[in-house]
């Protein structure tokens, strides 16, 4: 990642796909269950998950012979829907897409009232994209040695801002203050816009937030990258320097999507959909939007790359939760 909350709208694609919020619901059959899909979305209309689903719904109709709604739950950084799933019969009638925070709600969100790591079976991982730093381009700063010289000149000096306490961009910003050596005040935000707006304005010194949430205004010249959290160059920033590049070596943060099910989903049922799903991500027009839009590295991993990426994420990200006693916004 979302309003543009914790995501950035992939342009153009809701139009393609209906008009955000509104069930989108077509008339079919020969799905095993024979009964309509959930394919939940735990935030809100416009996000870039709300965006993905609406993309593939039409696709997934057709080749799974199936009703497929989309269902917006949001609420508590995702745990509303989430928990909404968990509940559901493992029946192969509903699904869920999620982001990145996904893993890092069981240690700041309060009264999760499932487990993350065994109450959904694992499906897809689509894909990731790189979280980048930001800057108004009145500002001085041009690389992350810059960000981290003015930030030991003063103490406290520096801010940045983010979607959300307890967000992903904010724990990557927390553990990467703390190996540099640095402190840089965290300025947390209702979602991606009132953030981008203030960095824009100068009245944060940073943003952090998934490529696709600066990359526009980088592109105008309101923003200018600074360095971003990824293993590989970025294909529309190849100039920019990762973290990794500039003195700290296997650091990365991502935006993630993945698709899970209710725990118990039957696994031909669960390899059907999965099978249906990477092919409607495949489509020409989808994959153009993800890659070029959103800056998407295309995964398309299965359930245990998945599941073992969810562990490392939920390890990496609940260890700089409780070491620095990170709670979410509710």
């Amino acid at each position: 990642m979302a309003s543009l909350t914790r995501r950035t709208v992939i342009g153009g694609a809701i139009g393609a796909a209906g008009a955000a919020g509104a069930p989108l619901v077509a008339r079919a059959q020969n799905w095993p269950s024979g009964a309509t899909i959930r394919f939940v979305v735990p935030y809100p209309p416009g996000g870039s998950t709300d965006v993905i689903a609406r993309m593939v719904q039409p696709m997934l109709q057709q080749r799974l012979g199936a009703t497929v709604i989309i269902d917006n739950r949001p609420g508590a950084s995702g745990v509303v829907g989430t928990a909404a799933v968990v509940k559901s019969p493992p029946d192969g009638n509903t699904w869920i897409i999620v982001f990145d925070n996904h893993a890092a709600n069981p240690y700041v969100m309060p009264n999760v009232s499932f487990d993350t790591a065994k109450d959904l079976d694992p499906v897809l991982l689509i894909g990731n994209a790189p979280y980048l730093i930001a800057t108004s381009t009145e500002k001085p700063y041009k690389s992350l040695a810059d960000v981290i010289r003015a930030a030991k000149g003063k103490a406290d000096s520096l801010s940045y801002g983010s979607v959300g306490s307890g967000s992903i961009g904010h724990l990557a910003m927390t553990l990467l203050a703390k190996q540099a050596g640095v402190s840089i005040v965290h300025v947390p935000y209702r979602g991606g816009g009132p953030a981008m707006n203030d960095a824009i304005a100068g009245h944060v010194d940073l943003l952090v937030g998934s490529v696709a949430l600066s990359l526009p205004q980088v592109q105008g010249g309101k923003l200018r990258a600074v360095f971003h959290m990824g293993k590989a160059p970025i294909a529309a920033l190849p100039d920019v320097a990762s973290v990794s590049d500039s003195g700290f070596p296997n650091f990365n943060a991502y935006a993630w999507w993945g698709v899970f099910a209710p725990a118990g989903t039957p696994k031909p049922i669960a390899d059907r959909f999965r099978t249906e799903l990477v092919a409607s991500l495949r489509e020409p027009s989808v994959t153009k939007q993800l890659i070029e839009t959103q800056q998407v590295n295309m995964l398309l991993a299965g359930p245990e790359d998945l599941r073992k990426f969810l562990q490392d994420q939920m390890q990496t990200w609940g260890e700089v939760a409780k070491e620095n006693n990170i709670k979410g916004d509710i």
